[in-house]
């Protein structure tokens, strides 16, 4: 990496945890210098405004945080049911960025930013689709190995559970952690209904 590369990628990844815990609107471009230690200069060099810098978030920064964390437990063993649920579970419980309390730095997004800015909602769509796709693609896996039938929806399916996780990621911010235990048991009830 280059060190215009690496000091794009120090904001990018500085952005994401202030806006994280703060809200894209609340946190300017000088918070997120202060953490960097990139001047203005280097900042504009690299992002035209505060927005570009998000949408860059969004397709650089989440997708490098979250997405080796859903590809890891897709297609990890025979069972597709079983692959859903341990993402899920990972996702909430395991994953080392996220937290309960902030939840879910693309949920957070799409109730901050979709209704704002269409570069937003474009880059989260595209993000979202992505996911889609994935969880799309592991149904169908399952329905070629003959654990699920062909009559069934995977698109429907997997936009059901991308659905269900960001509910439980808004609910976990007020009702705690111990609500994610009891989402997941009603998740595994929901997956075995699948047929």
């Amino acid at each position: 990496m280059s060190k215009a590369e690496i000091t794009r990628s120090n904001i990018l990844r500085k952005a994401l945890e202030l806006i994280y815990k703060q809200g894209y609107q609340a946190t300017s471009i000088d918070d997120i210098l202060a953490t960097t230690q990139v001047t203005k200069g280097a900042f504009y060099y690299h992002f035209k405004n505060k927005e570009e810098m998000g949408v860059a978030l969004i397709s650089e920064a989440m997708h490098n945080e979250i997405w080796p964390s859903i590809v890891k437990s897709l297609a990890s063993g025979p069972n597709f049911r079983e692959n859903i649920y341990e993402m899920m579970n990972g996702l909430l419980f395991e994953h080392p960025f996220m937290t309960v309390e902030n939840g879910c730095p693309a949920v957070n997004l799409i109730q901050e930013m979709a209704p704002l800015s269409e570069a937003f909602r474009s880059a989260l769509l595209k993000a979202l689709n992505k996911w889609r796709k994935a969880i799309e693609s592991e149904i169908i896996r399952g329905q070629q190995a003959g654990q699920l039938s062909m009559s069934k929806d995977a698109s429907q399916i997997a936009l059901n559970v991308i659905t269900l996780y960001h509910g439980v990621r808004n609910m976990g911010k007020v009702l705690g952690k111990n609500y994610y235990s009891s989402f997941l048991l009603e998740f595994r009830r929901y997956l075995e209904t699948l047929d």
